[in-house]
């Protein structure tokens, strides 16, 4: 039996575009720690350190939930590390064949 030999296919991928998204999320972080670690004595600081922490947690939370969208509309994220690279040596492969043929005929005279 011959063994199979497998092509590599032509994947039409259409491009899209994703906007760079800014995540800062250690100084988030640290302000947060930093706002754990004191200590009011008064009862009204405390409350207004409990609340100013409260509001920069909301702020991380939705910092990551904005990283999270971006990295969902990345496109091969549903497919597996072993799919990725298989399919990254395909293109590799393609890329190949095709640089040797534009060799093959930028060699041709007509």
């Amino acid at each position: 039996m011959d063994a199979l030999e497998t092509k590599p296919q032509i994947c039409n991928i259409p491009e899209t575009k994703i906007q760079p998204v800014e995540i800062e999320i250690l100084p988030v972080v640290y302000d947060i720690i930093r706002s754990v670690e004191k200590d009011p004595i008064d009862n009204t600081a405390k409350q207004k350190e409990s609340a100013e922490c409260s509001h920069k947690v909301t702020e991380l939370q939705k910092t990551l939930e904005a990283a999270r969208s971006t990295i969902r509309k990345l496109h091969g994220i549903e497919y597996s590390k072993e799919e990725q690279l298989r399919r990254l040596e395909s293109l590799r492969k393609q890329l190949a064949l095709k640089q040797q043929l534009i060799k093959k005929y930028k060699n041709v005279q007509f």
